[in-house]
């Protein structure tokens, strides 16, 4: 007998990963065979508390209050698995991972793990008797890499160049259970938007990780590339995300809606308050959810994002918009009604940004705050005494500018976990000095690479 004879070919081990999604945005993990699983589903698997303190730029902040020490454990959740099969490459594995909250090796939970940061929240919320229902909108840019000619802006023709991308991006994304709902064509040169259902809690941020993982997973099988990042060429059209928020009892009734409303954009009292509180804190909230130098080439009057702390009525240009309600064919309208966060992209971490924009409307709440920043027209194009009458002001001009407002907001660090906030400050004092000496252009190739 020949040498080798009888011996079986290998086949491919399945791999399941455990991923956790950091303070910067980004989804790591470690990842074993999938028909081990039961192995890792109490004990899940070992992490390390420094990689925590990366930056985007792949270096561990020194300042970090970890260093070389600590074990800590990737605790799997077994209800958040994601498994999608081969799609236009047949020959890919397929992707499945399973999102774990970070905790120590005993099972405490961690303080600097960002998605038991909102668990907590969220919980927070039911105590005072609502539930929190959220939906992610992402836009990106796709390069397909074939030379074709630049599309105009919402055009059908753009919507056809993207559509064998947008037709497996879908068809993913419901296999993952991520309900998507359009794949449209947005005004920038090769721009896409990706919009989901919403859903409740901790589910919503964990659904836009899977957008962005699914999204990079199709691009790499058709061999395009995608980009999250708030700005890839300095005369680009910005990307956002917008978060979209509503709040309910515990039997599931909207609680924002008030026809009735003294503010006459039916606003419930209860939602005035939230959004009073968001408004208050949202300059430092802005280290949170425009946390890179890049994110405030995008926090620019009339690119229609957001540069002033104000709630508006349909209003493109407000950090903070009540979105339009429907009603053809006789829909309700309570259910629909929802408020959009606007000063976010995809630099940020989904449930650290949840997570805060959550306390401060809670705190908002707590406190019965009233609403006062509140405009329909373009912030920018009111005079400085407008503006100061009505209590709206300017959002931080630069990364720096939001820490140091984040570092003066008393109410804020009190809320947050100190080993969580110790961790965000040396990683973004680190990307500050690692980015502070790049042109406008410069940081868009860097960061258009990275996210």
């Amino acid at each position: 007998m020949s040498r080798g004879q009888g011996i079986e070919a290998l086949t491919p081990v399945a791999m399941t990963s455990l991923v956790t999604t950091d303070l910067i945005g980004v989804t790591r993990g470690r990842s074993f065979p999938s028909d081990e699983l039961e192995r890792y589903r109490l004990g899940g698997c070992g992490w390390v508390p420094a990689n925590s303190a990366l930056t985007p730029q792949d270096l561990i902040a020194e300042d970090n209050p970890w260093g070389a020490y600590g074990d800590l454990r990737l605790i799997p959740d077994l209800d958040s698995r994601v498994s999608v099969g081969p799609g236009p490459d047949a020959t890919a594995p397929p992707l499945d991972f399973i999102h774990a909250d970070i905790c120590e090796t005993d099972g405490r939970p961690w303080g600097a793990c960002p998605r038991t940061l909102l668990r907590n929240e969220i919980e927070r919320y039911r105590e005072l008797g609502i539930q929190v229902t959220a939906a992610f909108e992402h836009e990106f840019n796709l390069d397909t890499g074939s030379g074709q000619r630049q599309h105009l802006a919402f055009s059908l023709e753009a919507q056809r160049q993207g559509a064998a991308f947008g037709g497996w991006l879908l068809a993913a994304l419901r296999a993952a259970g991520v309900e998507p709902e359009m794949f449209l064509p947005e005004y920038g040169k090769q721009q896409y938007e990706i919009t989901c259902r919403p859903t409740q809690g901790l589910a919503a941020a964990d659904r836009a990780v899977n957008v962005r993982e699914i999204t990079r997973e199709i691009a790499r099988q058709l061999g395009q590339r995608v980009s999250f990042a708030p700005k890839t060429a300095a005369d680009a059209v910005c990307n956002g995300v917008h978060l979209h928020l509503s709040l309910q009892d515990l039997d599931g009734q909207p609680l924002l809606y008030d026809p009735q409303a003294v503010s006459g954009d039916d606003l419930s009292s209860l939602g005035q308050h939230w959004a009073a509180g968001v408004l208050k804190h949202l300059p430092a909230l802005c280290a949170f959810t425009a946390p890179t130098p890049l994110s405030y080439e995008r926090l620019q009057p009339h690119h229609w994002s957001a540069s002033y702390a104000c709630l508006g009525l349909r209003n493109r240009e407000a950090s903070l918009r009540i979105c339009p309600t429907v009603d053809i064919g006789g829909k309700p309208l309570a259910p629909q009604y929802n408020l959009e966060f606007r000063a976010l992209d995809a630099t940020a971490s989904p449930h650290l940004a949840m997570a805060v924009i959550l306390m401060a409307g809670r705190l908002g709440i707590e406190q019965t705050l009233p609403l006062n920043a509140v405009t329909d027209k373009v912030p920018d194009e009111l005079s400085a005494e407008q503006r100061l009458a009505s209590g709206i002001v300017p959002l931080p001009g630069s990364l720096p500018q939001a820490l140091d407002y984040l570092r003066s907001n008393t109410e804020l660090l009190q809320a947050l976990p100190e080993p969580l906030l110790s961790t965000y400050f040396a990683v973004k004092q680190k990307e500050v000095s690692l980015t502070e000496h790049l042109t406008a252009a410069e940081l868009c190739e860097h960061y258009g690479h990275l996210y």
